[in-house]
Parts: structure tokens; C-alpha cells; sequence
């Protein structure tokens, strides 16, 4: 199938640059570049130009503002995704939407709303660039 332009994510060749494995459970805002894999608990906020991949026994509560975010687990909160959402089997999502591509595989649990708009490419924020801590 050929996708437009503008949906095309480039494939980091590089692999997962970080996880938060089964076991571990984190709170916070969490920023990044490259791919991270969520495996445990997390609870706040995520913000990525690049890929968010939420395994299976994952349990997220958050708000989401990626450029690929991939559901296998369980999510509470809102997505913001600037190339596309992907939700498989056995994962849970309750929440808001916004993405240009949606694919929730039958056997989802989805509770919420969804909207497939294009999302202006707006930088990913950082807590880190503010000045805050």
C-alpha cells in the first residue's frame, strides 16, 4: 500500500535507545530522541519527535505527544501523534486521539474518542529547554 508523503516515518536504524522495563515504575515527564519501550508503570507526560512503543503488561497514564506511538498494553490518557497510532492485540487505550493514521486491530479495547486530522509538526516540548527543574 502506498502511504502519502507525509506519512512516511523514516525507520530508526539504531533499535530502541531506551526502556522502562517490567518491574520498574516511573513518574514524571519523560523526553527523548529515538525509541523507547515502555514494559512497566508510567505515570505524566511523554514528549517525542520519534517512536513510543508501549509493550504488552505495560501500564501507562499519560499525555502523549509523539511522532509514532505503538500500543500493545495498557494506556490512560490523551495521544497527540504526528505520523500515526497503532494499537494491537491484547492492549486496552482509554482516551483521546488526534493522528493523521489510526490501525486498532480487532480484539482492542478502545473506550474514547478519535480524530484523524494531519497534526501541524509542532517540536516536540522539553521540560529540559524551559529552564525549569
Amino acid at each position: 500500500m502506498n502511504r502519502p508523503p507525509e506519512l512516511t516515518v523514516p525507520v530508526v536504524e539504531s533499535g530502541v535507545t531506551g526502556v522502562i522495563d517490567s518491574g520498574c515504575e516511573f513518574e514524571g515527564k519523560l523526553c527523548f530522541r529515538g525509541t523507547v519501550r515502555i514494559a512497566g508503570i508510567f505515570r505524566g507526560e511523554i514528549y517525542t519527535p520519534d517512536v513510543l512503543v508501549i509493550g504488552e503488561g505495560a501500564r501507562v497514564q499519560a499525555q502523549i505527544d509523539a511522532g509514532t506511538v505503538i500500543i500493545s498494553g495498557e494506556v490512560v490518557g490523551s495521544i497527540r501523534a504526528k505520523h500515526r497510532v497503532e494499537i494491537h492485540r491484547p492492549a486496552i487505550f482509554r482516551g483521546d486521539i488526534l493522528t493523521p493514521s489510526l490501525s486498532v486491530d480487532e480484539g482492542v479495547i478502545f473506550e474514547g474518542n478519535s480524530k484523524m486530522a494531519h497534526t501541524p509538526a509542532v517540536p516536540a516540548r522539553s521540560f529540559l529547554a524551559s529552564g525549569k527543574s
